[in-house]
């Protein structure tokens, strides 16, 4: 099998794991939407748990896989298995006894760390529960950083099915915390002046990230882990993980800062009340296309790009890029087409319910219109960064996420003082698809100074291709949008119905031009969708 067709199975895995934790997590958002609405409530349950869930995205999801992966994989082919699995234990422990102080440590200055992200003040939400929700939390970072580590240990052996699968059980423990079977008795442990759901769904985060983890262990056992404590600052592959995880975490997590700083200049007294909620909202719709895709294939490729980096195979691993932007590109354009036509709509039947009403629907909408223009760029980094750190190349990356946070900070106050009246609450979501464009733009340049061409030239017509059937499906969802009308005072199937037949005749539309002009990448896409076969999953100790 092609290396194409090994990264697009791997992928394939992902993708579909992700798609069921994605669902899971849909209905696990309109639980808590249907419960909080736009509410004070909400808006301090939102900040409570953005701040450790941002920890998550830059140490679970960026930067421990791009870290221990290189260094996991030249312990594979240099040293021998005893060796490498020693390596891994002393890192694991290491990284438990650090998270561990983290954790406590959160939880105890509680209040000075929500004070922190609530640098406009606390006017649109309840300062005092968003305290008290974050020292619930906060101490789930221990086991979503220990969950990151046994995912990239994993994936290293091209094993993605578990650790995509983590998502899936998380979002069906705080769901289940959202009836009210669970969450009345348990909010009753609360002090009279917080008891809320908000209270029992924190919780249930806390319990959540710690299945995360347990799931991982009988996989990590089979593959030869060991957990017998063995603690090791000194370990010299520790040290090179060390060496790499803070600037790679910076570098990986700049699109993650970047969201919370839009959560900062959120709690303004010049947004609107709800304006938390309401970006958080629209983030998770943008996420699910994003999630299934880019990360899903930025996840496979990572171990590939590893390998051929390892090699000198400098060529193979630009094509791998250019491929893979490709194949993303060819969702991403539609998608975002799709969301700026059809925002209301699926606003509307995604999470119009309970306490979330008509304010809430518009505050969403228009917060998605925005974030929705940085989508293509928001999947690109998630292709390019790989390409950095399977050459140990972890400085670049933070130098370029370090200007262009300076530069999203400095927009969204240029936005927040100057454009507030015209941009409502939408302000931080137009400053976070700017900033993605342009750190996109600084890493393809300077990594194309060093290395050469990216095939920048196939790239650009491929996207010319899917302009051309992007804009006949926009033709198509405006024409549907004003005849299919979706209003909250339909039935519920009903609105279902109307938008699920704009979706599918949209794309109809798409997928059926991409045919008749031959854009090469509709039948890879289609490979992407296919079952993975395990048998084609090779383990880097054998193979690279």
């Amino acid at each position: 099998m092609t290396e194409k067709g090994k990264i697009l199975k791997s992928a394939s895995v992902i993708a579909l794991a992700t798609v069921i934790s994605r669902i899971c997590g849909y209905l696990r958002d309109q639980r808590i939407a249907l419960l909080l609405g736009t509410s004070p409530i909400a808006d301090s349950f939102v900040l409570a748990f953005r701040i450790p869930n941002m920890i998550r995205r830059m140490t679970g999801e960026g930067a421990m896989g791009a870290s221990f992966i290189p260094v996991f994989s030249g312990y594979l082919r240099g040293n021998s298995r005893q060796e490498s699995w020693q390596f891994v234990r002393r890192l694991f422990w290491d990284l438990a006894l650090l998270l561990t102080a983290l954790g406590v440590a959160g939880a105890v200055f509680s209040k000075q760390l929500v004070s922190a992200f609530t640098l406009f003040g606390a006017s649109n939400f309840r300062w005092d529960l968003a305290v008290y929700l974050n020292r619930i939390i906060f101490p789930c970072v221990i086991f979503l950083g220990l969950a990151g580590l046994g995912a990239a240990i994993l994936n290293s052996f091209h094993e993605f099915a578990v650790p995509a699968s983590m998502g899936i059980v998380f979002n069906l423990t705080v769901i289940a915390a959202s009836f009210g079977l669970i969450y009345r008795p348990v909010m009753k442990f609360a002090p009279e002046a917080y008891r809320s759901p908000a209270v029992a769904l924190a919780a249930a985060i806390l319990i959540g990230t710690m299945l995360q983890f347990a799931i991982q262990i009988p996989s990590l056992l089979k593959r030869g882990m060991s957990f017998r404590p063995e603690v090791n600052f000194q370990d010299s592959g520790v040290r090179q993980v060390g060496k790499l995880f803070v600037p790679v975490m910076i570098g990986a997590g700049v699109s993650q800062v970047n969201f919370f700083v839009d959560t900062v200049f959120a709690t303004s007294s010049r947004m609107p009340a709800g304006s938390i909620t309401s970006l958080y909202v629209a983030d998770r719709v943008m996420e699910l296309v994003l999630g299934v895709y880019a990360i899903a294939l930025s996840t496979a490729i990572l171990p590939t790009m590893s390998h051929l980096a390892a090699d000198g195979k400098h060529g193979e691993m630009k094509h791998t890029f250019a491929f893979a932007l490709r194949v993303v590109s060819f969702i991403t354009i539609p998608a975002t087409v799709g969301l700026i036509l059809l925002r209301a709509p699926i606003t509307t039947v995604l999470f119009r319910h309970g306490a979330f009403g008509e304010r809430s629907t518009m505050l969403t909408a228009h917060a998605l219109l925005y974030y929705s223009l940085g989508l293509p760029a928001f999947a690109a980094i998630r292709l390019i960064l790989p390409m950095f750190y399977a050459t140990k190349d972890t400085l670049t990356p933070t130098k370029v996420g370090v200007y262009v946070l300076a530069f999203h900070v400095g927009l969204n106050a240029i936005l927040l003082f100057v454009f507030s009246r015209y941009l409502w609450n939408a302000g931080p979501a137009l400053a976070s698809a700017v900033s993605a464009y342009l750190n996109f733009g600084a890493l393809v340049f300077i990594f194309r100074a060093r290395f050469g061409r990216l095939g920048g030239r196939g790239v650009a017509r491929s996207i010319g291709k899917m302009a051309i059937c992007a804009a006949s499906m926009a033709a198509g969802c405006l024409v549907m949008a004003r005849s299919l009308e979706v209003d909250s005072t339909q039935h519920v199937l009903g609105q279902v119905a109307r938008l699920t037949t704009m979706i599918g005749v949209s794309t109809a539309i798409y997928f059926g031009l991409a045919w008749l002009i031959r854009c090469e990448e509709l039948p890879e896409f289609l490979l992407l969708l296919k079952r993975a076969e395990p048998s084609t999953m090779a383990s880097p100790d054998f193979e690279a």
